[in-house]
């Protein structure tokens, strides 16, 4: 698949949009902040031929802060340090295995890409990273989508390291959370089209559909890990334009095409989270919300697209109400009206920064 001409065949077509808000969205009364450059960056050796990429962006003395990016497999982008105010934070982002700016990138070396790649490793990695840059404690942690698993298990691991925690679109690899966007098609009620599409693209590649279709992430993987990089690429592609299409309350076309067109994105934005979708997220059948009771003490901030179709809200739902539960009355769950899962969508964007701007408030305070 060349960069000009990505593989769409298996795009859904979007909905209508007669008054264009998909390429002129609302204007919401909280935006990110301007946008800035890294005033340091390096890569970390984290063993088992992993090089880490992560950057330093903001204020040197300022409130430490983690960026956990989606996928798992999405890496980060400029706009991923764009969350934070830059005056008061010390804002650091990084590539997890296996994709983005880390090496090895999945799309050269998909096999040395996985390679102790899970839940465990990852948490490890931003260890790691604390310690090399020298962070006693961060001041937030901010994870989206598989951003927000992998918080809480970093956070339910090390408790003392964490002071507060920004959630949005919640996952907690439930095997329904799982069995609803990947397998048992749930996401057919409101997005028949973009699923039928998904299970096409096996059906059309298979020796033997009565079978896998009973196993459609499998089918993935062992695709995407045929050693055909046309097949892989295929696959790839077929899979990322299913999520993509539902994860805006307006599809962004556009940016789809140019996430599926580019091997160094789409390939490990579907091999990493085919891989862990598989295995559960590497965490044990209920784990994170189990734990959530170490978290008791610190607050905790939850953004939650009401419209979101990949990551559903009740998952959010239950983790606040797990936590209090627990005894956390710091905690706090704003579902946005309108907005799907993606934190680009305006109103999940305004509600991310009003957070973290009444977190910088609260950390000052301590």
């Amino acid at each position: 698949m060349s960069a000009t001409a990505p593989d769409l065949r298996y795009l859904s077509a979007p909905s209508s949009d007669a008054l264009g808000h998909g390429q002129t969205p609302l204007v919401y009364p909280t935006q990110l902040f301007p946008p800035i450059e890294p005033f340091a960056s390096a890569h970390i050796e984290v063993g088992s031929g992993h090089s880490i990429y992560y950057e330093q962006n903001g204020n040197p003395a300022g409130i430490p802060v983690l960026f956990l990016h989606g996928g798992p497999g999405g890496g980060c982008s400029a706009r991923s340090r764009r969350f934070f105010d830059p005056a008061v934070y010390r804002i650091v982002c990084f590539d997890q295995r296996g994709c983005g700016r880390s090496s090895p990138n999945a799309a050269d070396d998909w096999q040395g890409a996985i390679l102790d790649n899970n839940t465990t490793t990852l948490v490890q990695d931003c260890e790691a990273i604390r310690k090399v840059l020298e962070v006693d404690k961060w001041g937030v942690v901010l994870g989206g989508s598989w951003g927000s698993t992998l918080a809480l298990a970093l956070a339910e691991t090390h408790p003392d390291r964490v002071r507060s925690l920004l959630l949005r679109g919640v996952f907690l690899f439930g095997p329904d959370e799982v069995d609803y966007l990947f397998s048992t098609g749930g996401t057919f009620g409101q997005h028949p089209a973009a699923w039928t599409m998904y299970s096409k693209f096996i059906e059309d590649t298979s020796e033997d559909w009565e079978r896998e279709k009973t196993n459609l992430l499998g089918a993935y993987l062992q695709r995407l890990t045929s050693g055909d990089a046309a097949m892989q690429t295929a696959a790839a592609a077929a899979f990322v334009a299913y999520e993509l299409s539902i994860s805006k309350t307006f599809t962004d076309t556009p940016s789809i095409e140019a996430r599926v067109a580019d091997p160094s994105k789409v390939l490990p934005f579907a091999l990493m989270e085919v891989v862990f979708m598989c295995n559960g997220g590497f965490v044990r059948r209920g784990q994170l919300l189990d734990n959530c009771a170490v978290l008791k003490d610190i607050p905790v901030r939850i953004v939650h697209g009401r419209c979101d179709f990949v990551c559903q809200p009740q998952a959010a739902f239950r983790l606040t109400e797990a936590l209090k539960k627990a005894g956390n009355d710091k905690v706090n769950l704003e579902f946005v009206a309108g907005a799907g899962h993606s934190d680009t969508e305006p109103g999940n964007t305004d509600a991310m920064v009003r957070a973290t701007n009444e977190l910088k408030v609260l950390l000052s305070a301590d």
